[in-house]
């Protein structure tokens, strides 16, 4: 869906049981503990979906995941976002707040792979091939912003992979805008 921007952030603390995850990074595990603090909950699991920022799920609950989208969808975003391409493999990013979204607020760029495929040589899924989708493969804060002036900046993303922009308060917290330049 073009509406939703989906990214797999693929955790490391499963690969004490045997096969390790080429993709998993000790970074998204530690984002998703402090999802998880920020939540008040004491554990963490997979496979777990944030949405928003804010609202956890089971991310294969499919009317679950569903209701809580359709929740976010009615409630319109604080800040406007806008990427484009730039000269030299740059991006330019541009923002600014619509209302007071409170702040600061956190600017971070995320490059994904569109997909790849795995052969799974040990653990409970050895022998498969699994397929994933938006893996995330670097993950940058590119600062603060407190949203009382307009947002502009260029940053560096060579290659063909795409790029999202998040802009999010802290915590972790709510996502106020997000944007994707493919």
């Amino acid at each position: 869906r073009d509406d939703i921007i989906a990214l797999g952030f693929h955790v490391d603390y499963w690969d004490y049981i045997g096969w390790r995850d080429v993709f998993g990074s000790p970074a998204f595990s530690a984002r998703q503990k402090s999802y998880a603090r920020a939540a008040g909950r004491r554990s963490i699991y997979t496979p777990q979906m944030i949405v928003q920022g804010e609202r956890d799920v089971v991310g294969n609950h499919p009317m679950d995941v569903t209701d809580v989208i359709s929740f976010y969808r009615e409630t319109p975003g604080d800040v406007s976002l806008a990427l484009q391409r730039a000269a030299d493999g740059m991006v330019r990013i541009t923002a600014e707040a619509l209302r007071n979204p409170g702040g600061p607020l956190i600017v971070q760029m995320i490059r994904y792979e569109p997909e790849a495929q795995v052969e799974v040589t040990r653990g409970e899924n050895a022998g498969q091939k699994l397929t994933y989708s938006n893996i995330v493969t670097d993950w940058r804060v590119l600062g603060e912003w407190d949203a009382k002036t307009p947002y502009l900046a260029e940053v560096p993303a060579q290659g063909e992979k795409p790029v999202v922009v998040l802009i999010q308060h802290k915590g972790p917290g709510q996502i106020e805008a997000a944007a994707r330049l493919r």
